[in-house]
């Protein structure tokens, strides 16, 4: 699948306004990442470490259904994690996921040299296996994003991670965001999802502008009130 064919989904990202570009002149100034402050570096490490503990019966659950499925319909056998590589504070890392599409509808070839374009038809309905559909229903495809977390790939809070190419079009784009700190599994942005608002970088910008000038404690307090506003969006279900 080239670029040009990417579902709308896969990059809903647009370029910095000019209000932006005022309002938050300094943040395009800035000529390299951002230290992660030590509240917010501890808060993803306990909590993260504290998921995945929390976690490790649903993914015990979610491996047995994999496996049941992969017997009953052949078609849908393969593991149930997978990686593409992607960005985080303008380094690259293996993001891990679960996996959402039957083996068929992966480009082995792109998979091999972590190419997110492998699995760029998982918004095709009929490519989805059926514990796919119920896993990203309830963003339940994340959970692995917490090792890189706890890894200190990623925070648990900040604008998404984009796979490379995404990331290269996001700065040709002018925008600074994911190259000055961490990508996260949540954002002022992202907690915006199903509305017209998902994907207006203001949000990414004034999430960083308080990263700069709060408190640790201040942040750390912010950081909680989005993850509580994604729980929300999460138990919703209205995962895509």
């Amino acid at each position: 699948m080239s670029n040009n064919q990417e579902p709308k989904e896969a990059f809903p990202y647009k370029p910095p306004t000019e209000e932006i570009k005022i309002k938050y002149k300094s943040l395009f100034e800035i000529k390299k990442p951002l230290e992660v402050p030590i509240f917010k570096l501890i808060f993803d490490k306990i909590v993260s470490f504290l998921i995945l503990l929390c976690c490790s019966p649903i993914l015990l659950c979610l491996l047995i259904f994999n496996l049941i499925e992969g017997i009953l319909i052949p078609e849908n056998r393969g593991p149930l994690f997978f990686y593409y590589n992607a960005v985080s504070a303008g380094r690259i890392f293996k993001k891990y996921k679960i996996r959402l599409i039957k083996e068929k509808y992966i480009d082995k070839e792109l998979q091999a040299k972590g190419d997110w374009h492998a699995f760029s038809k998982e918004w095709t309905p009929e490519s989805r296996t059926h514990l796919g559909k119920f896993v990203k229903k309830f963003y339940l495809d994340e959970i692995p994003q917490f090792f890189n977390v706890l890894k200190g790939d990623m925070s648990i809070v900040g604008p998404r991670p984009l796979a490379i190419h995404h990331y290269e079009r996001d700065l040709q784009q002018g925008n600074v965001t994911r190259f000055l700190i961490r990508g996260g599994l949540l954002g002022l942005g992202h907690i915006k999802k199903g509305t017209p608002e998902m994907g207006n970088p203001i949000y990414e910008y004034e999430y960083i502008d308080k990263y700069i000038n709060s408190s640790s404690f201040n942040l750390l307090m912010l950081d909680i009130n989005i993850i509580w506003k994604g729980i929300i969006v999460m138990l919703k279900g209205k995962g895509l």
